[in-house]
């Protein structure tokens, strides 16, 4: 993960966004998202949300099942920065997706090779949502969290979700060489059409936790109280594109991880730090999309380290923010409309952002 969180953040309160922690995090912009089903937290079977008031009907959740998540973690915390160990994640990987019905292809560029896979959707005006995660690693290090977790879980999305019928369809990208440069994603996103794909989500280490006092890094001088235990997972999303935000908060419900949510002005070239990840190549082609993190070296001593072994993550916070994912994806996949962010006029024709993002943040 290539991405320097503690950076990101100082500029960001610096410049008055909008950010919240707990389970339910309330944006301060001009943005009233639809109503959508509440979904129910980590369930030992399928559950089917009821229609409640206003709401839509409910939507089928999947739930996720541990034993496969943490089996694909384990198998694939090995180092992943040469040709060859790369390749070897990409067979796993190309397995996996076959045993769950989906048809993977290469996706060959300069030096590297991502995998991508696709199922249609029941719409064909509805477009395309996108889940993502890199495979490869930086040398010496397992990479259990980086990124070996974010794999498991799109794995795990690809089983659950591969023949649930969804207005939207569901593309799936494996992308190779992220430590050196996002260079998987810039070839995969330049090549992507916008009108087609209308989301992504992106993930990257979403498997470690503290929970002492303190446990949690901010930079020095952070100007508002910060929580000190590192059990959130960070959401980091573009301005333009807030209901694929807003799908997050109305996924995040106990006993799943809090939320804490970033939107990001100007496509990132206000903050640029938060063009550290695969996110960013989807944000310079004016597609939406969100990295999902555990905040990386701010609470993990283990980051791009030889001790980033499964036996250093946090199982409980991993498999809640695999269902985390796979609840705000149901939630974005079962949508026809727009994962754009309405915006006032002024701002519209001028860029700005919007007024009344600032102030009290807890």
């Amino acid at each position: 993960m290539k991405i320097r969180i503690g950076v990101l953040l100082t500029i960001a309160f610096s410049v008055g966004l909008a950010i919240a922690v707990g389970v339910k995090v309330a944006l301060q912009v001009p943005y009233s998202p639809p109503s959508a089903p509440a979904l129910e937290a980590v369930a030992p079977s399928p559950q089917t949300v009821a229609q409640t008031g206003d709401r839509p009907p409910g939507i089928r959740v999947e739930a996720i099942v541990p034993e496969r998540l943490v089996r694909d973690l384990k198998t694939l915390a090995f180092d992943r920065s040469t040709p060859e160990s790369r390749d070897r994640a990409r067979r796993y990987i190309v397995e996996q997706l076959q045993a769950a019905g989906w048809n993977p292809t290469p996706h060959p560029f300069p030096g590297g090779i991502n995998i991508v896979a696709e199922r249609s959707g029941t719409d064909p005006d509805a477009g395309t949502v996108l889940v993502a995660a890199h495979y490869d690693t930086v040398p010496g290090s397992p990479g259990a969290d980086d990124n070996a977790s974010g794999v498991a879980v799109a794995l795990e999305v690809a089983r659950l979700l591969g023949a649930v019928p969804t207005p939207r369809s569901l593309q799936l990208a494996f992308f190779d060489l992220e430590e050196t440069g996002l260079q998987g994603s810039l070839a995969f996103a330049g090549e992507a059409d916008p009108q087609r794909l209308h989301g992504a989500i992106v993930m990257d280490m979403v498997a470690f936790a503290c929970h002492e006092p303190g446990c949690q890094d901010y930079p020095k001088g952070l100007p508002v109280k910060a929580p000190d235990r590192g059990n959130f997972l960070a959401i980091v999303g573009d301005l333009e594109h807030l209901p694929l935000i807003e799908a997050f908060q109305q996924a995040a419900r106990d006993p799943l991880p809090a939320i804490f949510t970033l939107p990001v002005p100007f496509k990132g070239l206000s903050i640029p730090d938060t063009l550290r990840s695969d996110h960013a190549p989807f944000w310079y082609r004016g597609i939406g999309a969100v990295l999902v993190t555990d905040t990386a070296n701010l609470r993990s001593p283990h980051y791009h380290q030889p001790s980033d072994t499964p036996s250093n993550i946090d199982r409980d916070f991993f498999l809640g923010a695999a269902q985390l994912v796979v609840n705000a994806t149901t939630i974005v996949l079962n949508r026809r409309a727009t994962l754009d962010s309405p915006l006032p006029p002024r701002q519209a024709a001028t860029g700005r952002s919007p007024q009344g993002s600032a102030g009290s943040l807890f």
